[in-house]
């Protein structure tokens, strides 16, 4: 297959990449900037059409996953970079995909678990999950990043594609040994001594294991659905019982906890949100699992065990 990722040159998008090379699969990766990968890198500016588009003609699948970070401060100037970076860059795709003579049959267009309401009582799925938005007293960091993921679907939604197959990957947080991704920064958290619960603990999170999510990737290119998929494990589990099966992968003892107005002094100071760690995101993948799909992580302390092997075995390398 010929797969092409808009913004994939982060953290998933290289995840992604690197397992559909080893597959034997052609991939091309548009980036604003040339990168030194065993792929080909296409530059674009993430919001007009360009040379790029032709990149899409006859392509086999579109997996965009363009967009600003969002682990920074959520200033005026950042919130519209990262609003804008998704929606310019999602109806550029559409644009271009509209336009093509020989569309790809499948366009995987990121989105985010973090749609769905905070909350404690129920897991959201697909069908019976509730958008968030409107939860009471909810934090104006929280409302915008929701407006974010409802915008960026929107513009995916709008894109008027009819030969294309459209999945909107709702996902919750990739876990891989990268350094500099999600899991690296945990880790190191433990290994310092201060992995234990962030603010009261009981805020769920939601996870998938690297190697699933780049198989129900391949499930969701196979597989005829469409609309919103949402890729998490099956098994969210409270803030408190990840950190704890997290030190015990890593075989760590201590692990100081972090209060409340800790978390939001520490991620003032690092130029980040406290929205990304203490946001219940009880989200669960209704959709894959009815689809046959199995995970092969479905419980956290078994992929952590897994993920510190590997962060080991990186280490070790000369």
């Amino acid at each position: 297959m010929k797969i092409v990722i808009p913004g994939g040159s982060g953290q998933v998008g290289t995840v992604l990449a690197r397992a559909f090379i080893a597959d034997g699969h052609e991939v091309v990766v548009l980036s604003r900037k040339k990168g030194t990968t065993s792929w080909r890198t296409v530059e674009w500016d993430g919001e007009s059409m360009g040379h790029w588009a032709s990149e899409l003609d006859r392509a086999d699948v579109v997996i965009n996953l363009a967009g600003r970070s969002v682990n920074c401060r959520y200033g005026a100037r950042n919130r519209c970079e990262i609003k804008e970076s998704r929606i310019k860059s999602t109806r550029a795709v559409g644009q271009a995909i509209a336009e093509a003579a020989h569309p790809p049959r499948v366009w995987l267009q990121a989105s985010t678990a973090t749609i769905y309401a905070h909350r404690y009582d129920a897991p959201n799925d697909e069908a019976t999950g509730i958008l968030g938005g409107d939860e009471p007293n909810a934090p104006d960091a929280w409302r915008f990043s929701i407006d974010v993921a409802k915008s960026w679907e929107q513009a995916a939604i709008e894109a008027h594609t009819p030969n294309t197959r459209q999945v909107l990957l709702r996902s919750a947080i990739t876990m891989s040994p990268d350094r500099g991704g999600p899991f690296d920064y945990l880790l190191r958290l433990v290994r310092y001594g201060l992995g234990g619960k962030h603010g009261d603990g009981r805020q769920f999170v939601s996870w998938i294991h690297d190697l699933d999510f780049i198989r129900a990737v391949y499930w969701l290119i196979d597989h005829d659905l469409s609309g919103p998929v949402n890729l998490a494990s099956p098994n969210p589990l409270s803030n408190v019982e990840f950190m704890r099966d997290l030190r015990n992968a890593w075989g760590a003892r201590i692990g100081l906890p972090a209060t409340h107005w800790m978390l939001e002094i520490g991620t003032f100071l690092m130029r980040s949100e406290s929205e990304l760690v203490l946001k219940s995101r009880r989200v669960v993948p209704g959709r894959l699992l009815a689809s046959g799909f199995e995970f092969q992580f479905q419980r956290w302390a078994d992929a952590a065990h897994e993920l510190c092997q590997r962060m080991r075995t990186k280490s070790s390398r000369p």
